[in-house]
């Protein structure tokens, strides 16, 4: 089966991880918007499972559009906003 690199919850990823400090339960020594979120954070938001979460986080790992930290044992996610500007900037262009 092909996966689209985007779809609407994906779309709806990337937006939240815009300021995931809004979006997001704070933790208590964990900076949001500096270290990122969690697949289950984010499951929580979708209404879906953690697996399910992290199949669309790791999607968007994948193509670049994000980036993973990992702190003890868990996975964060944040938006590489270097590479979102850059393709932009392809389609921009006409790619």
């Amino acid at each position: 089966m092909l996966r689209t690199p985007i779809g609407d919850r994906r779309l709806a990823i990337l937006e939240w991880l815009k300021d995931p400090a809004a979006n997001f339960p704070s933790r208590r020594h964990i900076d949001a918007a500096e270290d990122g979120v969690t697949a289950r954070a984010v499951a929580g938001k979708l209404g879906v499972p953690r697996s399910v979460a992290a199949t669309h986080l790791g999607l968007l790992v994948n193509i670049g559009l994000l980036r993973t930290r990992r702190i003890r044992w868990r996975t964060y996610y944040r938006r590489d906003e270097m590479r979102i500007a850059e393709v932009a900037r392809m389609f921009e262009k006409g790619w």
